[in-house]
């Protein structure tokens, strides 16, 4: 396996486990703060799927879709970058996108 695709594969895993993380997360802990970080999460990453597939143009903002959907929203937003990588490799931003999903600790 080519070392971008690998780097690509840790990306998509690192999607899953933080989409899972959220989709199994107790309505207070989502109410407490974890629904609006993820959003903010999903929304970056769309912004940056956005930038690399329609380069000049204005990304679009990731709808505030409820509590229980933002797991979901952090998947397909998530995955949209993965494949907009792997269409225009930049291992940069693969990079960067992987610190933005492990946050430290």
């Amino acid at each position: 396996m080519h070392e971008s695709d690998e780097r690509l594969t840790a990306l998509e895993e690192a999607v899953e486990e933080r989409a899972d993380r959220l989709r199994g997360l107790a309505e207070s802990r989502l109410r407490q703060g974890a629904a609006a970080e993820g959003l903010a999460l999903a929304r970056e990453l769309a912004r940056r799927a956005q930038l690399i597939e329609r380069p000049g143009a204005e990304p679009l903002t990731m709808p505030d879709a409820g509590l229980f959907a933002v797991g979901d929203q952090v998947a397909v937003a998530g995955h949209d970058l993965v494949r907009a990588l792997r269409d225009h490799p930049d291992p940069a931003a693969v990079a960067a996108a992987l610190t933005l999903l492990r946050p430290a600790g």
